[in-house]
């Protein structure tokens, strides 16, 4: 049974893969499509982190600045579930399943795995740009803030050095605004 869950976890993450190649390549409209379908599929109920990266994916192909906005919220409440049901498997919640699959992310932070905290620059970096965008310089600060503080605490982990140029750019435009 675990095996199966296993490869039906790997075929919603090869489907989001491929979609993001789709809206690398520029077709941002299939891209859009085939997000919006796995999101449907996955419901709210769906795994935390695959709802974390749908959405993150699912805000870059959004026209409107206020549909990227609420597709990054939504990132970032999955991101907020993944902490909880890393939390849970460790202590066990979950029949095992949990503690498993996050052991080897975890880092001795109580209830957040590095896998979660790597996250977090860049929610709040997308989040920030928003915001900006949105005309909302208060919320971009704050986003812009959160997203260097989470940055700082990785250190120098996957990549953060590309997340804090996106920082220094984003915090460039607000003092020229």
């Amino acid at each position: 049974m675990r095996e199966r869950q296993e490869a039906s976890e790997d075929a919603v993450m090869t489907r989001i893969g491929q979609a993001v190649m789709l809206l690398h390549g520029g077709d941002r409209e299939e891209a859009r499509n085939r997000f919006g379908e796995l999101w449907t599929e996955l419901g709210e109920g769906g795994d935390a982190f695959h709802r974390c990266a749908l959405a993150h994916y699912m805000a870059d192909t959004q026209d409107d600045p206020g549909d990227e906005l609420a597709w990054d919220l939504r990132a970032l409440t999955a991101a907020d579930g993944l902490g909880e049901e890393s939390a849970a498997g460790d202590r066990g919640d979950d029949g095992g399943a949990g503690g498993d699959r996050w052991a080897a992310a975890r880092e001795g932070v109580p209830g957040t795995s590095s896998v979660v905290r790597a996250l977090y620059p860049s929610l709040h970096l997308n989040l920030a740009a928003d915001y900006l965008k949105l005309q909302r310089p208060e919320a971009a600060r704050l986003h812009l803030d959160r997203a260097r503080d989470a940055a700082d605490a990785l250190g120098d982990e996957g990549d953060v050095n590309g997340v804090r140029a996106g920082i220094d750019r984003l915090e460039r435009q607000l003092r020229e605004r």
